[in-house]
């Protein structure tokens, strides 16, 4: 097993040798210390770096690696709550040993974990000096030895996670290399279902997932989803860049215009505009209407005089020029 302390998505490289089986043969305790995660899910055989902040986790990773204590590690419902209680987790959870305490040089602490089998938390017993959580082993299946089917399905988990890393911006590139190195199925899969970005609720869903060919059938159902929706993001940014960049392409061009002319002394353009104010000057209409004429006017300034557009827009304001604004005749009104 190799470990690189690195801390991006993928960062821990590591593959799982001999019985894969070993993993969940292993006696677990009726009570269990229980270390709460905010936005992690550990899944078996996968070993994971955590950030320790609380004093209680703190306490618990030191008297657990002093004692050579297996621990229970469970994900919070929202990350935001400081103190968990048992209404405050997800009841699926991962049994799982220290493999190494790091202390960082910025004072914080970074504890090294390897799962192992699964449980369901029935209830916290303690939470003094540290949760202390009543559990329930549960089993796991393996695929049958030499299982084609298993490894055709493990080959597209690996395919498709590879695909989405490229596409991704996210994602460092270097974890293909992680994906592409994985050669023990069981780990590979456990091992994406454990750093893929999946939201919370999803990674809980296949942690939930006892048979381990289940687990991939599902696995590879979310990663061509978040792939779809990866290609339709890309599809969207394309076509809005394509846009923008039309549209800045012309507004250069007219103001590349509007230079040149104003070099040689004007266009017919300029003409217009002072002629519409001009005789916007004169009339006598009400306040609401010289606001609609000059907001017209300037909207009329800001098209290209060879557009369609242009002699519409011009028109326009010209009609309202020509109408009879508060002049009035004196009418005859006797029949005799």
């Amino acid at each position: 097993m190799h470990i690189d302390d690195n801390q991006n998505p993928f960062s821990l490289v590591a593959d799982f040798e001999g019985d894969e089986s070993s993993v969940f043969d292993v006696e677990m305790e009726a009570t269990l210390p229980i270390l709460p995660l905010r936005n992690m899910v550990l899944f078996p055989g996968v070993v994971m770096p955590v950030a320790v902040g609380r004093k209680s986790s703190l306490r618990l990773a030191k008297a657990a690696d002093k004692n050579k204590l297996n621990i229970g590690v469970v994900c919070q419902l929202s990350p935001e709550t400081e103190n968990p209680g048992f209404d405050d987790l997800y009841h699926i959870g991962t049994m799982a040993k220290i493999i190494r305490i790091l202390e960082l040089p910025d004072r914080s602490t970074t504890v090294i974990l390897q799962g192992m089998s699964r449980f369901d938390l029935k209830g916290i017993v303690s939470d003094q000096p540290y949760l202390t959580g009543m559990v329930e082993k549960l089993e796991d299946t393996l695929p049958s030895k030499n299982n084609k089917e298993f490894e055709i399905l493990v080959e597209a988990c690996r395919e498709r996670t590879m695909q989405y890393i490229q596409m991704s911006d996210q994602m460092p590139k270097e974890s293909m290399f992680a994906v592409k190195n994985v050669s023990n199925n069981m780990f590979l899969v456990n091992f994406v279902c454990a750093n893929f970005p999946f939201p919370i609720v999803r990674k809980m869903e296949l942690l939930r997932e006892g048979a381990l060919d289940l687990r991939t059938v599902n696995l590879l159902k979310l990663l061509n989803k978040e792939i779809q929706y990866s290609e339709l993001r890309a599809e969207i940014q394309r076509k809005t860049r394509e846009d923008l960049d039309m549209q800045q392409r012309e507004y250069f061009l007219q103001q590349q215009i509007k230079n040149i002319q104003d070099e040689l002394g004007g266009t017919p353009q300029d003409q217009d505009l002072h002629d519409l104010r001009m005789q916007a000057q004169k009339k006598k209409w009400p306040e609401d209407v010289a606001k609609t004429f000059h907001r017209e006017v300037d909207k009329l300034e800001r098209l290209n005089p060879q557009s369609p557009d242009y002699n519409v827009q011009l028109n326009y304001l010209q009609t309202m020029l020509s109408l009879p604004w508060q002049t009035y005749t004196e009418d005859n009104l006797s029949l005799k």
